[in-house]
């Protein structure tokens, strides 16, 4: 387009082309900086909404304090109120900061506006861009309202990035940029610390020293960098989750990337090039974060305080159901929340069944019964709370206990004696326990996960004894509940094996090898014999040998045997515990 071969007419059409683009380009630009306008506009009716928020639960605080027929809770709202003035003087002190921070690039881009806010002589009401001026006497924490739609030179950004300090270096801003920054990561943290501090109690001080944490990848790194910084304070449990939002929703990275450029300032990120109104949006939107700080700081102060009929400040959660249950048993619980007021806690009073009532707290009181008689056990009483008026309110309750007679068993799952020399298994059981404990006389016990080995430490032809004592690991009862005697026996003789076949098995000529193990008929597991000597009795001769292992001479006497030929082993065998034994095995050659 406009070469020096082209025709008068195609120049023409050419330079209309370019025409159009720089048209439609206006347009676009237009178009951006009325959404722009539309979406500040949007932010301002949010802080408004944000404001009253707050002031809503600030007042519901005031009319506590000032309610004098319950003293203890008007004092706590008083006290309260001290908080909640430290936060609205924070607030205050960050709005007037960002209100002036919009006023000075307005100011900067010649606006129709006076250093204080105010519109410029002159100007109709009907083209204003100040709707509300700052009243710091009536509404302090609330920002001024503005028009955006007024504004003459929507789209400078000069102006906005001199006024942010931003003009020579996108990475180290200066000026209200630099003070913004720190402004707003300093209120956070105050406000944070506050709340932290406050819901302090005469049994418990909480406190916090919050750092700035703007460096993270993710919101996951944040998450974790704050609860490392929270951990090293202490913070009412009740409370956590609720600070924890309020730092987070204002954590923000101190540097970018930006178009391959690293290190880029979040200032220089927020108003690099950023048209006026846009630039005004930004500090609208900050406003924003710090009223809801606000608001959401001031509802949990006042959630401190009862505040129906019925006051309550907190909620717990509930779980009853069985203690105690067999393996196989389907067991149900009921789970309920339940809200209460910690300054009124319920008056319990037990009225059949018998039982000591404990001291009321977090809404609940305990009454310890002792068990008693068979069967069933039933306790009953009456549970009353006041209303906010004082007015009390009595509701009847009931429980059942059921019953169950101490009592224990010992049961031997490999065999019914407890051999000398072999690692017993035993598995100890207490009904109405849901923990046993196994004690030996004559004999010594150790636990191996679910069961108990018992290893006699007397002689065989003597007796020993295993008593059990249950424990009940909930309500830490514990009962002795028998002792039981044992005889002690030998272990029974292992068989002899020649090639693994034993008397009246057939087993090879060529075989080598000797063995002693119990026969299948005896189920003992563990136990390792060794062959210890030999002797061979074939057709009227003998060989003798050490070992398990036939020598050559024995086996050269074999090599002559004929299928149905039997030879006879008696064997020398020991377990290593208990001495050593004799066995021998018959087997016909094949």
């Amino acid at each position: 387009m406009g070469g020096g071969n082209e025709s008068p007419r195609q120049k023409m059409v050419g330079m209309m082309y370019l025409v159009l683009t720089a048209l439609l380009a206006l347009n676009v630009s237009k178009s951006i900086l009325e959404a722009f306008v539309a979406i500040e506009e949007n932010i301002q009716v949010a802080n408004e909404n944000e404001y009253a928020r707050g002031q809503e639960k600030k007042e519901e605080l005031e009319e506590v304090a000032q309610d004098k027929s319950n003293a203890a809770l008007s004092e706590k709202a008083s006290a309260f109120l001290k908080d909640v003035k430290a936060i609205e003087d924070k607030t205050a002190e960050m709005i007037v900061f960002l209100d002036g921070c919009k006023l000075d690039i307005m100011m900067a881009c010649q606006e129709a506006i006076t250093k204080d806010g105010k519109n410029a002589p002159g100007i109709p009401e009907e083209e204003a861009l100040i709707h509300d001026p700052y009243d710091k006497a009536k509404a302090p924490c609330k920002p001024i309202r503005m028009h955006l739609g007024h504004v003459q030179g929507p789209d400078k950004y000069d102006e906005p990035m001199m006024v942010m300090g931003i003009n020579e270096d996108v990475k180290s801003p200066k000026g209200k940029g630099k003070e913004l920054w720190e402004k707003y990561n300093k209120y956070r943290n105050e406000i944070v610390e506050i709340l932290v501090k406050s819901a302090s109690t005469p049994e418990n001080k909480y406190n916090l020293k919050c750092v700035d944490v703007i460096k993270f990848e993710s919101n996951k790194e944040l998450e974790k960098q704050v609860d490392a910084m929270f951990k090293k304070g202490k913070i009412s449990p009740d409370e956590i989750a609720e600070v924890r939002k309020i730092y987070i929703s204002m954590a923000k990275n101190e540097k970018y990337t930006v178009h391959d450029i690293e290190g880029v300032h979040w200032i220089g990120k927020t108003w690099d090039h950023n048209p006026q109104v846009a630039g005004i949006a930004s500090l609208s939107a900050l406003e924003k974060e710090v009223l809801t700080a606000r608001a959401d700081g001031i509802a949990l102060i006042r959630s401190r305080v009862g505040g129906g009929d019925f006051s309550f400040n907190k909620v717990q959660g509930f779980a009853n159901g069985q203690l105690l249950a067999t393996k196989g048993d389907e067991v149900e619980i009921s789970v309920m929340m339940a809200a209460f007021d910690s300054d009124k806690q319920p008056e319990v009073k037990v009225t059949s069944g018998g039982g000591k009532v404990e001291p009321a707290a977090d809404g609940q009181a305990k009454v310890k019964v002792t068990a008693s008689g068979s069967g069933e056990m039933k306790v009953k009483g009456t549970v009353m709370i006041r209303k906010k008026n004082g007015t009390p309110v009595v509701k009847d309750w009931e429980h059942t206990i059921t019953i169950q007679e101490p009592s224990g068993s010992i049961s031997l799952p490999d065999m019914t004696v407890l051999y000398q020399g072999y690692a017993n298994k035993v598995i100890g059981t207490a009904a109405g326990f849901n923990q046993c404990d196994l004690i030996g006389s004559g004999v010594s016990i150790q636990k191996q996960g679910a069961i108990w080995i018992a290893t006699p430490t007397v002689g065989p032809g003597k007796t020993c004894e295993i008593a059990i004592k249950g424990t009940n690991t909930v309500t830490k009862k514990s009962a002795n509940l028998g002792s039981f005697t044992f005889k002690v026996k030998p272990l029974p003789p292992a068989a002899i094996y020649f090639a693994g076949k034993g008397t009246g098995e057939s087993a090879p000529k060529s075989a080598m090898g000797l063995s002693a193990k119990f026969p299948p008929s005896i189920d003992l597991q563990g136990i390792n014999f060794t062959v210890l000597d030999w002797k061979m009795d074939f057709k009227g001769r003998t060989a003798k040998g050490q070992g398990n292992v036939i020598d050559a001479a024995a086996s050269n006497l074999l090599k002559q045997a004929k299928p149905g030929d039997m030879v006879t082993f008696l064997c020398k065998y020991t377990d290593g515990k208990t001495g050593a034994k004799f066995g021998a095995c018959t087997v016909t050659l094949n």
